[in-house]
């Protein structure tokens, strides 16, 4: 496969410090990388505002147009989202495909997508994305030879009507509600069960994946790059004492992340929205980590999940910044990859549990081994004690609340 080569445009404004303005640049040429581009430069300027014809001023917009000819550029990629103005306008005059942050993150979404849920989704949010901006489009779509930017619904698609495209999206909600319906159904056989439920949520690329195969046997993708993990995964966690937890991993979320893929997201979201409690996993590695922290805090208020209890995995400890100090309350922190790491999370993750289940004591006759490999399974079983007058165990622990 031929590598694209690509280069970045950023606007730096007064809202933004130059800090958080430079690692978000930094992050779009992760971005890229993901996407499989070779990054070749970087064209940045501070305005006031951005310039509502061409993003940056005329005289940047020239700048970059003798940069893709000197250097062979096939992607101009932009970090914010651009209006179909905008991209009509660069296109006249920028010989290179033109592709904004959100058509990025959609792209690395579409090669990411393994399940049907995930490929729907993804369909959607792209066509949600299109269906405003199909009159900029034009220029850009004559240089379009397959690459980045054209994955998912497809490039012959994204020169249907709007109507068509309206259709088309009308077709795929249909089948993402079968989808999320039956997933429900398996969401409530599961609460049926009366067992305790972890969510990984955290920064893209915070090491969750890795976390979720250390803490379960699943094999999910781990990747050192941006959205390795995209479809929800959940899996069984056995704790030493015997008792059977569930963790679910899910996609990661990223400074900036369009609206359009939040919706799109949202009821896979929901899969975590219905755990107990949420491990918040952050890369101590990452000199933005602060910022990475709020970016997901947000998106749990967006998402109304601000009100389930968050146990903070500060994660990759053996890389840890000199300068890295908690910022969350509760927290633990970790290196994935070392096992004593794992144990002390399982701990930290017992602890959780009996925080929000209620104490029990319990008779069990030594004849009913049936109800007493039932404790042990569904309950936190913290003394068992057997009783040879009475011929029973005597077992003390945590259960689940009764709903009421």
């Amino acid at each position: 496969m031929m590598v694209e080569r690509a280069i970045l445009v950023g606007c730096e404004l007064p809202k933004q410090t130059e800090e958080h303005f430079y690692y978000s640049m930094l992050e779009l040429g992760s971005l890229a990388k993901t996407a499989q581009a070779e990054v070749v430069g970087e064209v940045t300027q501070k305005r006031e505002r951005v310039h509502p014809a061409t993003f940056v001023g005329s005289g940047k917009i020239e700048e970059i147009a003798a940069f893709v000819a000197e250097m062979e550029v096939d992607i101009v990629l932009f970090n914010s989202e651009l209006s179909a103005t905008q991209v009509r306008n660069i296109s006249k005059i920028v010989d290179a495909r033109i592709l904004d942050r959100t058509q990025l993150i959609l792209d690395i979404f579409a090669m990411r997508a393994k399940t049907r849920e995930g490929k729907l989704q993804v369909a959607f949010a792209q066509y949600q994305y299109l269906l405003p901006r199909l009159s900029g489009q034009g220029a850009s779509l004559s240089r379009l030879g397959g690459g980045i930017g054209t994955r998912g619904p497809g490039e012959t698609k994204l020169e249907m009507d709007r109507r068509h495209i309206r259709q088309k999206m009308v077709d795929i909600k249909e089948q993402l509600d079968t989808v999320v319906k039956h997933r429900e159904r398996m969401t409530a056989r599961r609460n049926d069960q009366a067992i305790f439920r972890f969510g990984l949520i955290g920064y893209t690329n915070a090491g969750k994946s890795t976390l979720f195969n250390r803490l379960s046997d699943a094999k999910t993708l781990e990747e050192n790059q941006l959205f390795a993990t995209l479809d929800p995964t959940t899996r069984k966690l056995v704790f030493s004492e015997g008792y059977t937890a569930l963790l679910t991993d899910t996609v990661g979320f990223i400074q900036d992340l369009p609206t359009t893929v939040i919706a799109a997201f949202r009821s896979t979201l929901e899969e975590t929205a219905n755990v107990d409690v949420l491990l918040h996993v952050v890369d101590s590695s990452n000199p933005d980590y602060v910022q990475h922290e709020k970016t997901v805090l947000k998106l749990l208020e967006e998402l109304d999940m601000q009100h389930i209890p968050i146990l903070t995995v500060y994660n990759k400890k053996d890389q840890q910044l000199p300068y890295f100090i908690p910022t969350q309350p509760n927290y633990v922190e970790v290196s994935a990859l070392e096992e004593y790491s794992q144990y002390f999370l399982m701990e930290k993750m017992l602890w959780e549990i009996k925080q929000l289940w209620q104490p029990y004591v319990a008779s069990i006759p030594a004849s009913d081994g049936r109800m007493l490999h039932k404790y042990k399974r569904e309950t936190v079983v913290i003394e068992e004690i057997f009783d040879e007058k009475a011929e029973s165990y005597q077992l003390k622990g945590y259960q689940a609340r009764k709903e009421k």
